[in-house]
C-alpha cells in the first residue's frame, strides 16, 4: 500500500505482511520531518510486514506490536509501548515514556541532541551503542538480533530511502559514519536474555 499524502490513526493494525508506504504529496509544500504524516496508535498488534513513513507520527506508535518493522522520522509519546517483536527506527525526536512495557523486539532511536534517556522509560530496557561488525559479507542482519546492529540499521535506512526519497535518510546515509554513532540502540533486558539463552541452547545441540 503506497500512499502520497497523509494517514489518520491506526495505520498499520494487525499487519501481518506487506509493506505501507506513506510520504507527502509532490505538491506539499510541508518539511516532512518536522510534520506529523500518519496518526496515533500505528501498527497495533502487528505480526509482520515493514512500514516507512516520510514524516512524524503522532503518540503510541508501534504500541504492542509483535513483528512489524517500520521507520519513521519522528514519534510522539509512548512510543514502543508494550512492544514485544519487531524492529522501529526513528530518525527523528521521541515524546515522553518511550519503551514503556517493552518486552521484546529492539528501536533504533537518532539521538542528535544526546537527550533520549530522558524521554526513555528504562523500567524494562537498557541503551547501547550502535557498533560496526567487521565481517559483514553474506551475513543476515536480521538472523541475530545481539548483534549486526550497524549492517540492520543501514539497510531499513537505505529502504526508507528507496521508497519515500526521504531527504533524512540520504543525509544519513551520506555521512554514515558520523550519524551511525548517534544512534542509540533500545534492548529489552529480558529479550537479550531471552535471546542469548536460544543461542546458547542452538549451540549446545550443535556440538552434540
Amino acid at each position: 500500500l503506497e500512499l502520497a499524502g497523509e494517514a489518520n490513526d491506526y495505520v498499520g493494525k494487525g499487519l501481518s505482511g506487506g509493506k505501507i508506504i506513506v510520504y507527502p504529496h509532490e505538491k506539499s509544500k510541508i518539511v516532512p520531518e518536522e510534520n506529523i504524516i500518519v496518526g496515533n496508535t500505528l501498527l497495533y498488534g502487528a505480526t509482520g510486514g515493514n512500514c516507512y513513513f516520510r514524516g512524524v507520527a503522532g503518540e503510541r506508535f508501534a504500541v504492542r506490536n509483535s513483528g512489524a518493522h517500520a521507520v519513521v522520522e519522528g514519534v510522539g509519546d509512548h512510543c514502543c509501548e508494550y512492544m514485544t517483536g519487531g524492529i522501529v527506527v526513528v530518525l527523528g525526536s521521541v515524546g515522553r515514556n518511550f519503551a514503556a512495557g517493552m518486552s521484546g523486539g529492539i528501536a533504533y532511536v537518532l539521538d542528535e541532541n544526546e537527550d533520549f534517556a530522558k524521554h526513555c522509560n528504562m523500567a524494562q530496557v537498557e541503551l547501547e551503542k550502535v557498533e560496526e561488525h567487521a565481517d559483514s559479507d553474506h551475513i543476515d542482519p536480521y538472523e541475530d538480533l545481539l548483534q549486526y546492529d550497524a549492517l540492520r540499521l543501514k539497510d531499513l535506512i537505505k529502504n526508507h530511502y528507496e521508497y519515500t526519497q526521504s531527504t533524512v535518510a540520504k543525509k544519513i546515509l551520506d555521512d554514515w559514519n558520523t550519524y551511525r554513532a548517534k544512534f542509540v540502540k533500545v534492548m529489552p533486558t529480558d529479550y537479550r536474555r531471552a535471546l542469548t539463552q536460544l543461542q546458547k541452547e542452538a549451540a549446545e545441540k550443535g556440538e552434540q
